[in-house]
């Protein structure tokens, strides 16, 4: 799959929970206080996250093995990369100066204006990386996220959010993204489907996010991770941890700089069989999948496999658009 896209993989072997001595584990975990299922997780993660380390790698890429992704994903991680650095680079001619406001100093700003993709400002050309050099983890393939909004209702939401920057990049007719009514998103007090027209993508930093799908992490951002998982505290599963670190709350220091896309680029892809077998962690127990698919995601990699292999090009869009009158909805198909 990651050939027919046009993506090289090095593959890391997954580690049993089970197999984790409990005086490996950093405090305060131990066999008692988690599943083994999150022992494990833990392990194969920090192993990809130590080899990032090791080999002093600039940045990579972490998928979990049940990721999949559309064919487009070389145009898609294109723009994903404008949008990060309007984010986080300098704008043209400054050291200092940022398209969001928020940026520098999350207690200032306020709630910024939101940019729209193809009117994005100049900013600093990056040295290190497309995605721009001032980051930690990009996380691109979730179970949801919510972006930080010093006016929501939610107290402690938007309490948080004022500790995180809070612009956004919205990238409308994405062309990638399904209708509003074929997307699955995570409950929130602003749901996207509501706010946006159809084929819209947005990018912000991350607030609520779970699942620790498909990620990116710098080199800096791997050590971070690896101090902070591997040595001073394991309390949680990994995703809730990893989204501790990118907030900077429950004893994780402030300051990583992580950003997410909604929706995700990437997402779990579900085979034919039963729903029990699409988690080694959490027990799901939804009826047995009859028709293979993956939410969120139109022209899959993993369905396209079947015709790739004997040789076709031709494509299943699994979310096909429908005309939607304006009776029945306030944007225009």
């Amino acid at each position: 799959m990651s050939s027919m896209t046009d993506l090289k993989l090095d593959y890391i072997e997954g580690v049993l929970g089970s197999e984790v001595m409990d005086k490996a584990l950093p405090p305060p975990a131990s066999h008692t206080s988690q599943r083994s299922g999150n022992i494990g997780s833990w392990r194969s993660h920090l192993n990809a996250i130590r080899a990032i380390v090791e080999n002093n790698l600039d940045s990579a890429l972490i998928l979990e093995d049940d990721a999949d992704w559309d064919v487009r994903i070389h145009d898609q991680m294109y723009d994903f990369a404008e949008g990060v650095r309007a984010l986080t680079m300098p704008l043209a001619g400054t050291t200092n100066s940022y398209a969001d406001p928020s940026y520098y100093d999350p207690s200032k700003g306020g709630q910024p204006e939101e940019l729209v993709f193809g009117q994005l400002p100049k900013t600093v050309k990056p040295q290190v990386s497309p995605y721009g050099d001032d980051w930690d983890v990009l996380w691109i393939g979730h179970c949801g996220t919510e972006a930080p909004n010093i006016n929501l209702k939610d107290e402690d939401k938007a309490k948080k959010s004022q500790t995180i920057p809070r612009g956004r990049v919205v990238h409308y007719n994405d062309e990638t993204v399904p209708q509003n009514h074929h997307l699955h998103v995570m409950e929130q007090e602003r749901d996207p489907r509501e706010i946006f027209p159809d084929h819209t993508r947005t990018t912000h930093h991350v607030m609520g996010q779970i699942c620790s799908l498909v990620y990116a992490v710098s080199q800096r951002g791997a050590r971070r991770i690896l101090y902070e998982m591997g040595v001073k505290k394991f309390g949680d599963p990994y995703d809730i941890m990893l989204r501790d670190i990118c907030e900077g709350v429950n004893d994780r220091p402030k300051g990583a700089v992580c950003l997410s896309v909604e929706p995700g680029i990437f997402n779990h892809h579900r085979p034919v069989g039963l729903s029990a077998y699409h988690s080694d962690i959490s027990e799901h127990i939804a009826p047995p999948v009859e028709v293979a698919f993956t939410e969120n995601i139109r022209y899959s990699a993993r369905l396209a496999l079947e015709n790739y292999a004997i040789g076709s090009t031709e494509l299943q869009d699994q979310w096909p658009d429908k005309i939607i009158s304006s009776s029945s909805s306030s944007y225009a198909s």
